[in-house]
């Protein structure tokens, strides 16, 4: 009867003290954090300071859209926005370019520093839906400069860097590219897509910076909405 006892005491003992450790476990195996939301209508810009180098930046009113519209020219150019820095979390951009061959780069800049220094996730909407299966697979990019331009990282890491959008929008209509940056990992999902089309390890060691409008060599684009939800580890 008392070995009885003593064994079910020691089972007690024993319950208890897993369950305090697998608590304890959890606890510190889970990192919290906090988050907030940023909302920007370009449109709405045109009564703060924004520039745009190397481009003319046009405020459009459709009726159904406002947005902001950026000229054809060579080289890149950058639209730095009136945001706080960014580090992790999310960015999603509403945009639209055009269905013409080598003639539309458009996307989002972020950890920037400066014009020639940031990271960048930008789409080839002439590529969407491409007959050919290699321009498909060049669909959409990262890049990290003044490092690792596209050439360079499709040379050297062919594949790793660029890939094809799953499920294509209308490469002359709009569509919404959402980033989720979290430390070294960035994702590039299109619309409303649970897959990623792009999942990439960041180059840089740059860990915040700004956040920017980005459109490549020869290409203007339409821009609407940028949202950002920045997340802060506790």
């Amino acid at each position: 009867m008392n070995k009885s006892i003593t064994l079910s005491k020691i089972s007690g003992i024993f319950i208890v003290n897993l369950l305090v450790f697998c608590s304890v476990l959890i606890f510190f195996s889970e990192e919290t954090f906090a988050q907030d939301t940023e909302s920007i209508n370009l449109y709405d810009l045109q009564n703060n300071e924004i520039q745009v180098s190397n481009r003319e930046m046009v405020f459009e009113n459709s009726g159904d859209k406002k947005y902001i519209s950026l000229s054809r020219n060579r080289g890149d150019a950058l639209i730095w926005l009136p945001a706080e820095e960014f580090q992790n979390g999310t960015i999603e951009v509403v945009m639209r370019g055009i269905d013409e061959y080598q003639r539309s780069f458009i996307g989002i800049a972020f950890h920037g520093t400066n014009d020639s220094t940031f990271d960048a996730v930008y789409c080839r909407p002439f590529n969407f839906l491409a007959e050919d299966s290699i321009r498909r697979i060049r669909a959409i990019q990262y890049v990290s400069h003044p490092e690792y331009g596209w050439e360079k990282l499709r040379t050297e890491q062919t594949g790793v860097f660029e890939n094809k959008i799953i499920d294509p929008p209308d490469p002359k209509g709009w569509f919404k590219m959402k980033l989720v940056i979290d430390d070294k990992t960035v994702k590039a999902f299109i619309n409303d897509n649970e897959t990623p089309s792009l999942v990439v390890e960041k180059l840089s060691d740059r860990t915040s910076g700004k956040i920017g409008i980005f459109v490549a060599d020869n290409s203007g684009g339409d821009f609407e909405t940028v949202r950002i939800i920045r997340k802060y580890y506790k």
